[in-house]
């Protein structure tokens, strides 16, 4: 085995408490976010976890999130990497509104297709099916944080549901139809150790997925 990899999705946010579509928007953390947040850092700290390096997305909640963790296993001033190519994928005209309201509007199946298709994207010219966030996340991953890990450094990475699931449906050797099912905890940390070839040795969650959504 090489480096270590810890995957985060950011705590709650305002618009997952409002039950909205939330994509690039930018809402902040929620009171039960920022718990979430610390409790990761606590888990982290508590397994003897230290950071080489933290890369983030270029979004509030998913910064706040990276910077909790790092105050919890006493890392406040880690370098940190902020890029846009981990940001939660676009979901184009969707974004903003209610799900429920959504799906009132197109129909159930349709905006679950929406949600949970390999390659097919919400309306709007600028949104993005779970293929697609694939396209930008995977090359930042491959060519910002793999060398670090390569290097026998421990990342940790503090993003979005979509940007996450793009990665893990990669290093887990996930399907198109077995990653539609997969939903990531918010605050849930997943260790990932890495052998020499780039493969995955280990994997760990160290939390609960069972409330994922």
């Amino acid at each position: 085995m090489t480096g270590t990899m810890v995957l985060v999705r950011h705590g709650q946010s305002e618009w997952n408490e409002k039950n909205l579509f939330t994509g690039w928007k930018d809402p902040d953390l929620t009171a039960k976010g920022e718990a979430e947040a610390q409790e990761a850092g606590r888990v982290l700290a508590e397994g003897g976890y230290r950071f080489d390096i933290a890369f983030t997305s270029d979004l509030t909640r998913a910064q706040r999130t990276c910077q909790y963790i790092l105050d919890g296993v006493g890392q406040s001033d880690l370098e940190t990497i902020r890029d846009q190519a981990l940001n939660e994928r676009n979901y184009g005209d969707l974004a903003g509104l209610n799900k429920d309201d959504a799906r009132a509007k197109w129909g159930e199946d349709q905006v679950h297709i929406w949600r949970r298709s390999y390659d097919i994207p919400p309306p709007g010219d600028d949104g993005e099916s779970l293929k697609d966030t694939g396209a930008r996340v995977w090359p930042y991953y491959m060519q910002a944080i793999l060398p670090r890990v390569m290097r026998g450094e421990t990342a940790l990475v503090a993003a979005h549901g979509n940007s996450l699931r793009s990665m893990v449906m990669v290093l887990d050797g996930l399907s198109r139809d077995e990653v539609t099912g997969l939903n990531l905890a918010t605050g849930v940390p997943m260790v990932y150790r890495l052998n020499a070839d780039t493969t995955v040795a280990a994997k760990e969650v160290l939390g609960d997925m069972s409330g994922a959504h």
